[in-house]
């Protein structure tokens, strides 16, 4: 057990020979406990002062993109380790007066690096394979979803996957049905622990959302594309 001796103003314990020992954990498991909430703590700050970087132009994208990338991986890890003792995050920010919009947005809604979210038209893929890569995810998550594979560390990734890939179609807009659609159901999965499913309502709603952005997306591409 780890405490701290509390001798009142000054430096001096000669001065106040009372002193009171302030207990900052009772056993291991609540040890373990604290450390992991500055750990998160930790994360979200992190995020916040490398949003703000890239904003500014302090890093590169090349710079930023894989230290979001694994600042994401890790608080999703911890968001499950903790969904007993830290249910909501956002609550968490405000118990702790964490003024950090910009983590919230990548952490909590987003869920892939801007550069990600936000790629330009230029991309190093080129057009005809960056269109076969979106095509492959969108059979890859509307199969997993008919072969109930519906646990939040399942279909994370496959949304996050397509969400990459649409972002390297040049020929499809910001705001396209299925970039919009993937970020939203992102924002949802990212409430959720590890090993929660979705529920019945829920999968079915996934699986018309996604054969919708399909068909939008293919009708988009032009026929030499498609």
């Amino acid at each position: 057990m780890k405490s701290c001796v509390i001798t009142g103003p000054g430096n001096s314990m000669a001065a106040y020979p009372e002193v009171r020992e302030v207990k900052l954990w009772n056993d291991k498991r609540e040890r373990e406990m604290y450390d992991n909430f500055a750990d998160l703590f930790a994360i979200i700050k992190t995020t916040e002062k490398l949003e703000k970087a890239y904003v500014r132009d302090v890093i590169s994208a090349k710079e930023y993109e894989p230290a979001c990338a694994k600042l994401i991986a890790q608080f999703r890890t911890l968001k499950t380790t903790l969904k007993d003792t830290v249910p909501d995050v956002e609550r968490f920010m405000e118990a702790y007066k964490m003024d950090c919009p910009a983590a919230a947005n990548r952490l909590l809604m987003s869920g892939v690096p801007a550069t990600v979210e936000h790629k330009s038209a230029s991309s190093d893929t080129g057009t005809a394979v960056a269109v076969a890569e979106c095509v492959q995810h969108y059979i890859t998550a509307m199969d997993s979803l008919r072969l109930n594979m519906v646990a939040v560390d399942q279909v994370h990734p496959l949304l996050s996957d397509l969400v990459s890939s649409l972002s390297k179609v040049p020929l499809l807009s910001p705001d396209f049905e299925g970039k919009v659609k993937g970020r939203e159901w992102i924002a949802v999965l990212n409430k959720m622990g590890a090993a929660d499913e979705l529920n019945e309502q829920q999968v079915r709603q996934l699986q018309f959302d996604l054969e919708s952005s399909y068909n939008a997306f293919i009708n988009s591409l032009p026929k030499s594309s498609a």
